[in-house]
């Protein structure tokens, strides 16, 4: 319960282990937000951890154990959601990667396209895409429940149609799908819940890499400010630093 009585607004932060999820999970915490973080089966442990760390520290934080790509275990805790806390205010879908990464330099190259298996595709959108359209579909009928809530779809400006180039065609690609997907579910949202996708920029974590010029304070903020929009916030944008971009 939060202060007055009155119940704690809850968050589910995927793929949150660590980088932007796990610090976008202390910043919502610090806010007064109930956080439930999450990472698939190999990071259950790491969650845990964290969440301990963030509970020690006085903050409302629990670690759970969720696989964006199962339809099971998206449902098992939505489902455990439901008769916990009766409630969801925030859904941000963090989980992603760059499976590319797997192939060396030559994916990264303008000519990528010419090379990178489609399976390899299949794959990514089956993290980065589809397991935020899982997410979402569980959300969303409880958010328009009560007409209120904020969904964060973690994205990146490489995904934005109107400067796409060659190279990273997985990655890109699946997150163009997920820009296409926070139009579609922002359709059918209530007037009270905002659907937004952020792109945090090029951030210093374990994927972006120490040359990134952005620090995890700085990829992490817009984040923190589509998910505690105010009621007369922006929904169905992309946007970087609270501001729009283009698609």
């Amino acid at each position: 319960m939060g202060t007055n009585g009155k119940q704690k607004r809850v968050a589910v932060i995927t793929g949150a282990r660590r980088g932007l999820g796990l610090a976008t999970a202390e910043a919502l915490a610090k806010l007064g937000l109930h956080v439930v973080i999450t990472a698939r089966g190999e990071g259950r442990a790491e969650v845990i951890a964290a969440a301990g760390r963030l509970a020690a520290e006085g903050l409302s934080v629990e670690g759970r154990m969720l696989d964006v790509t199962n339809d099971d275990s998206v449902s098992e805790l939505f489902g455990s959601l439901r008769v916990e806390h009766g409630r969801l205010d925030v859904l941000v879908n963090n989980a992603g990667a760059i499976f590319e990464a797997s192939l060396g330099e030559r994916a990264f190259a303008p000519e990528g396209a010419l090379s990178v298996p489609a399976g390899l595709l299949a794959t990514a959108f089956d993290t980065n895409t589809l397991g935020a359209y899982r997410t979402m579909q569980q959300a969303l009928p409880l958010m328009n429940a009560v007409g209120y809530g904020r969904v964060v779809n973690v994205s990146s400006g490489m995904g934005g149609l109107t400067e796409m180039n060659g190279g990273w065609p997985a990655y890109r690609t699946s997150k163009a799908a997920l820009n296409a997907l926070t139009r579609v579910f922002h359709a059918v949202a209530s007037p009270g819940v905002k659907v937004n996708a952020v792109c945090p920029g090029w951030v210093r974590t374990e994927m972006g890499g120490p040359r990134a010029p952005r620090s995890l304070e700085e990829g992490i903020a817009g984040i923190v400010w589509a998910a505690t929009l105010p009621d007369d916030g922006p929904s169905g944008g992309f946007f970087r630093d609270g501001k729009p971009i283009p698609w």
